[in-house]
């Protein structure tokens, strides 16, 4: 059985699960759902060019409390 043939697809399928979505979350909170999806996506992505970086391993990722 082809793996990829089961995770395809068409836009019958795409469009049932927008209804859906629509029907549940509503109209007002789908961007914002969409805007908090973007901005984690951002920050991996960031997250990751921070540690390809040649110095990214001296550098220490949080500061220690100081003892005072």
């Amino acid at each position: 059985m082809n793996t990829l043939a089961i995770l395809s697809l068409s836009w019958q399928h795409i469009l049932i699960v927008a209804i859906l979505l629509l029907l549940l979350f509503g109209g007002k909170k789908i961007p914002e759902l969409m805007r908090g999806v973007g901005s984690g996506i951002k920050e991996f992505k960031d997250a990751v060019k921070e540690e390809d970086k040649p110095g990214a391993e001296n550098k220490p990722t949080n500061n220690p409390p100081s003892g005072n």
